[in-house]
């Protein structure tokens, strides 16, 4: 039989209802996978009792002959930029440390409300900052791959959802909550094998998702393939009058609409995803991509998007612009950490507390935040940045009079060892080429695995879509995935 551990998300749904296995079978296999994978570093936190009570529900309800919920009998994990009700909420910093709320994110209640149950909360990159999960304050992830011939240095399983990739390649979990904000979701999923799919800005509720830049934060799923992607963004997705970004709009339904024929769809190839020293083998992945499509009955045609190259400096200003203002709040006075120095005023407090409490990487992003948004620099970067978002956005809408979807590399390399980029954070925020353009223009955007790289790591391809076209990136994204069929795992690392 099939371990537990190994079934996706739908495998798990339909054999609990069709008591192939208990709800508390699988449970239990995963959280003694959980309790076995310390080394990988992924979960911050592990909340087992709350795994085995929705376990219990979904096993009760289907002895009573009720209908199951959608999720009932599959345990997840929880990225920690989520607020969970009396689980710590850290966004994997020491300014957050000891903070418990009170109250349950939009995202996770929805989740919880379909049957879910949590394994945890997953490590991250501090506050959402990072490519690498090495910005985390309890210390990084190490994914679960390896590199072939020899060389066994541990490598980032990406960020900042980090600890959601490596769990669910490692098989800790079937299914995890990301974010993203410029390819926290995509980039990840890319360095890990698994899939990840980040909606349209306003599809998810961002209510009780500590901020990082509100304009383009955006949660989404990862999981073990594009169906399970579909089950979870269907949980996640809906209307949050809490949220003033939400969207009033039904939710789709995205896996009974899925299908891998793309006959009449045509899919650009935009000329500027072509970068200096990308590797030969991202290019022949690519070129792969385009011939899947082809076969699964799309057009293909090449589109511009000419102002592509300066998506990450706009980024890299509008970001930590956003950043400097959400993070201001933690002052040491009302939640989290404080530092009170002998003799110290409340102007030194508020050093103290944000000195200790916030990491490099965060500290870099709220002074680079703090200077384009003071009076002397104002107009010159950041309004500067908000005109170049808007003529991204021009250049996509443009793309759709010629294509319904693009095509391009999820990340400009496979996964890298941990430690080196981390002293070069242009090196580090390089790694967001591919994935920054759609998330300025808020568009929805999804990577998968396509294969493996010549030392034997996972490389992805991305969708991108239309505006509420998720159906369309997702349909895509399975045409990929049956052509690819991609079956590689990480070699056992227990």
């Amino acid at each position: 039989m099939t371990e537990l551990t190994d079934l996706t998300v739908a495998g798990i749904r339909d054999g609990v209802r069709s008591g192939a296995f208990s709800a508390r079978d699988v449970a239990d296999a995963f959280v003694t996978a959980v309790s076995r994978a310390k080394e990988l570093n992924a979960f911050l936190v592990e909340t087992p009792d709350h795994a085995l009570a929705a376990a219990k529900q979904a096993d009760d309800a289907r002895a009573a002959g009720e209908t199951l919920k959608p999720l009932a009998g599959v345990p997840i994990g929880m990225k920690d930029l989520f607020c969970t009700k009396g689980v710590p909420s850290t966004a994997a910093s020491h300014i957050l440390e000891g903070f418990t709320p009170t109250y349950e994110s939009t995202v996770s209640q929805r989740l919880w409300d379909a049957g879910a149950g949590m394994l945890g909360k997953l490590n991250m990159d501090q506050f959402a900052m990072g490519s690498s999960n090495e910005t985390s304050a309890y210390g990084n992830v190490v994914s679960p791959w390896r590199r072939g011939g020899g060389d066994n240095a541990s490598l980032a399983p990406g960020g900042s959802s980090g600890g959601s990739s490596a769990a669910i390649a490692a098989r800790l979990c079937p299914a995890a909550t990301g974010t993203d904000t410029g390819g926290s979701i995509r980039q990840p999923a890319a360095f890990t094998g698994i899939s990840g799919i980040k909606p349209t800005y306003g599809r998810c509720s961002r209510w009780g998702v500590i901020a990082f830049a509100s304009s383009l934060d955006q949660a989404g799923p990862m999981a073990r393939d594009v169906r399970d992607c579909a089950i979870m963004l269907e949980a996640m997705s809906g209307f949050d009058p809490k949220d003033s970004t939400s969207l009033d709009l039904a939710v789709p339904q995205w896996e009974a609409g899925l299908s891998s024929n793309l006959a009449g769809k045509r899919v650009g190839i935009p000329k500027e995803y072509r970068v200096d020293g990308m590797p030969s083998e991202i290019e022949t992945l690519w070129q792969q991509g385009i011939d899947w499509l082809k076969d699964a009955g799309a057009e293909i045609v090449e589109v511009s998007l000419p102002h592509t190259k300066y998506a990450l400096p706009a980024y890299y200003i509008i970001a930590p612009a956003e950043a400097s203002s959400n993070l201001a709040r933690y002052d040491g006075v009302r939640y989290g950490q404080r530092e009170l120095p002998d003799g110290a005023n409340l102007q030194d407090m508020y050093a103290a507390t944000r000195a200790a409490g916030f990491g490099d990487e965060v500290k870099r992003r709220i002074m680079i935040g703090t200077y384009v948004l003071s009076a002397g620099f104002y107009d010159a970067y950041y309004t500067q940045a908000q005109k170049v978002r808007t003529l991204i956005a021009q250049d996509f809408e443009k793309a759709w009079g010629q294509c319904d979807l693009l095509l391009t590399p999820t990340a400009p390399s496979a996964a890298f060892a941990l430690g080196e980029k981390s002293a070069d954070p242009i090196a580090m925020y390089l790694n967001d080429v591919f994935t920054v353009p759609s998330s300025l223009a808020g568009l929805p955007a999804m990577s998968v695995p396509g294969g493996l790289d010549a030392g034997g790591l996972p490389l992805g391809l991305q969708v991108i879509g239309k505006p509420l076209d998720e159906q369309g990136v997702l349909n895509a994204g399975l045409a990929l995935e049956e052509r690819a069929g991609f079956t590689a795992r990480p070699e056992a690392w227990w």
